[in-house]
């Protein structure tokens, strides 16, 4: 599960640093004038596709198994974050450039809040006090 989130977030940071090039060479010598409507990819691919995708990935990974049952506790909703992660990635990146309507965007935003939700019902009962054996 950690793989696919580091590996997506990976592929999201090389998307998001080649439209940041793209937006800065046009500053530069400018080649085409909707150039500028990527801004709002760039931000979405990397701020929360990376950034937020990275961390997440590396949280599943880091905090404490369990020692009976599934040992990383109950992943579907890990998965569920996963999905509704890059959905709304997707969603609030791709509908400010394509000209869609602002509400696409909100519901990606929304799918992306309620990733961070799903992982934290996943992550919740893994945070233990430090030395705690449980």
């Amino acid at each position: 599960m950690s793989v696919w989130f580091v590996r997506t977030a990976l592929g999201y940071l090389g998307i998001g640093v080649l439209v940041g090039a793209v937006l800065l060479a046009n500053r530069g010598l400018p080649l085409w004038a909707a150039v500028t409507r990527l801004l709002p990819l760039h931000i979405e691919f990397l701020l929360i596709g990376w950034m937020v995708q990275l961390a997440l990935g590396v949280a599943f990974w880091i905090l404490p198994r369990f020692r009976t049952g599934p040992e990383r506790g109950r992943e579907g909703l890990a998965w569920l974050s996963y999905g509704l992660l890059n959905l709304g990635v997707m969603a609030a990146a791709i509908a400010p450039v394509t000209g869609l309507p602002p509400a696409v965007s909100l519901l990606g935003h929304t799918a992306q809040a309620l990733a961070a939700g799903a992982f934290a019902l996943h992550a919740w009962p893994r945070v233990k006090v430090f030395g705690d054996k449980s």
